[in-house]
């Protein structure tokens, strides 16, 4: 397959050229989500002929996601994102690497992700991972492009490009709560148009051309096609070096019990055990036990004293790591009998389909 054929429209751009497409191809770029700002982000991407392209997304595609991700098929409700996102880059560029990193974001995993592209793309919706992936693009040194979406109104701006300003340079308050897409609402075009912005500021950061958003914050609204652009500073006082950053987000590992998904299932009729899901309540595959209840992680720590201390608490969420979470809240709130299933609701899935 001829290379330059494919990127001919592009190469015969004076400001690309081979030496540019030459750049796209050495480019590895990590997009962290890949949901409605993802599904932009991603194919134009891809097309443009970036050499290597990871995909961090745990979670699996649902029906109401289809009105905005259009990367996805009707058929591929019900698995995972980065699988299904990868299948579809591939498709539309075989000549490029795509990784599918089916792992919810945390401390655990993030500086060694990031250490391992160039540029970081923040296409989630989820404020508390938007501080993760800045603090960890600020120890591995990595430019992160941000987008954020409210309603019909979209913000795209580049943090730590070249020591410039970070997201905390620009939202210093990480206790502030705003509303995300399944709570505010959002129409497909919004998330379209605010990830192509962000795929323009990958695009120019590799090739080194154009104005690149640092320490520029770009709001776009769709119903009145109004932009203005706002100039924010560095704050010089944000100090981060690795040994705070792994005690702000890092479990450690030995404080956490965890249990096998198989014999935490077989005690699933007993009283005394309460099984409890911290996934959010669209998330997929649904598991019903007879005791088991929902709290989405980011209510638990308001509802956490209604739960009964004296009952053996198995926790779990898609994949074994949101739950790790859970019971290091479980546990500086004095509960003993709590443990995290290994696996999460994925393991579960697999072995209660396998009991039918």
């Amino acid at each position: 397959m001829n290379a330059s054929h494919r990127y001919n429209r592009q190469i015969i751009l004076p400001e690309i050229g081979e030496n540019g497409q030459e750049k796209l191809a050495k480019a590895k770029v990590l997009v962290i989500g890949a949901g409605g700002l993802g599904a932009a982000v991603l194919p134009y991407l891809a097309a443009a002929g970036v050499g290597e392209i990871g995909i961090v997304d745990d979670d699996v595609v649902e029906i109401s996601n289809l009105q905005r991700q259009v990367i996805y098929k009707s058929s591929s409700v019900g698995k995972y994102k980065a699988e299904e996102a990868k299948t579809m880059l591939s498709e539309l560029n075989p000549l490029i690497k795509v990784n599918a990193i089916a792992e919810w974001l945390s401390g655990e995993n993030a500086i060694q992700l990031f250490e391992k592209y160039d540029i970081v793309v923040d296409a989630t919706d989820n404020l508390s991972i938007k501080y993760l992936i800045n603090d960890a693009c600020l120890i591995a040194n990595k430019p992160m492009v941000y987008g954020s979406i409210f309603r019909f109104e979209g913000q795209v701006s580049v943090f730590n490009y070249q020591n410039g300003p970070t997201y905390r340079c620009l939202f210093p308050n990480e206790n502030n709560r705003s509303l995300n897409c399944e709570d505010a609402g959002v129409i497909g075009i919004s998330v379209g148009i605010i990830g192509m912005f962000q795929a323009n500021e990958v695009i120019k950061m590799i090739l080194e051309i154009g104005e690149v958003l640092n320490g520029k914050l770009l709001v776009y609204n769709i119903l009145n096609n109004e932009q203005q652009k706002y100039d924010f500073e560095k704050n010089s006082d944000f100090k981060l070096d690795k040994i705070a950053f792994e005690e702000k987000y890092k479990t450690v590992e030995n404080q956490v019990e965890e249990i096998d998904a198989e014999v935490a299932l077989s005690k699933m009729d007993l009283e005394e055990i309460l099984f409890l899901d911290v996934r959010n309540e669209d998330e997929l595959p649904k598991i019903n036990l007879k005791n088991s209840i929902q709290i989405p992680l980011i209510q638990l720590e308001n509802e956490i004293e209604n739960l009964d201390k004296n009952k053996t608490i198995y926790v779990f969420c898609q994949s074994g790591i949101r739950s790790k979470i859970a019971v290091e809240l479980f546990q500086r709130k004095k509960f003993k009998n709590v443990k995290s299933i290994a696996g999460g609701a994925l393991a579960m899935r697999q072995l209660l389909k396998e009991k039918v």
